[in-house]
């Protein structure tokens, strides 16, 4: 992969983009409608999410914390995860090792 990804629907109010990935780490930048959610889901890699701009309600193993433009948090390897956008949100994530289930569809 040479370039970005173009942006891509992931769920209902929910758009992406995946950033070109380096030899183990990779960004994706996610865009979210008030109320959008991202779904509770686990995967085997690290992943670090910064909040570009707005409010959301990150849910990691039954714990929540709310997120607000500058704030970041760590999502450790296999831990049931989601997201809801309480207002209009944007996010980079980053995770290690690359996912190659986003990268080779």
């Amino acid at each position: 992969m040479d370039t970005n990804q173009p942006w891509e629907q992931a769920e209902p109010g929910v758009t992406r983009r995946i950033m070109k990935p380096g030899q183990a780490l990779m960004m994706m930048e996610v865009r979210f409608e008030a109320g959008a959610e991202g779904y509770m889901h686990r995967h085997v890699h690290e992943q670090m999410s910064y909040c570009l701009y707005g409010k959301l309600a990150f849910t990691i193993e039954e714990k929540t914390t709310i997120l607000e433009a500058g704030d970041s948090i760590v999502i450790p390897s296999d831990a049931l995860h989601g997201v809801k956008a309480l207002e209009r949100s944007g996010l980079l994530d980053c995770f290690t090792p690359l996912r190659d289930d986003l990268l080779n569809r």
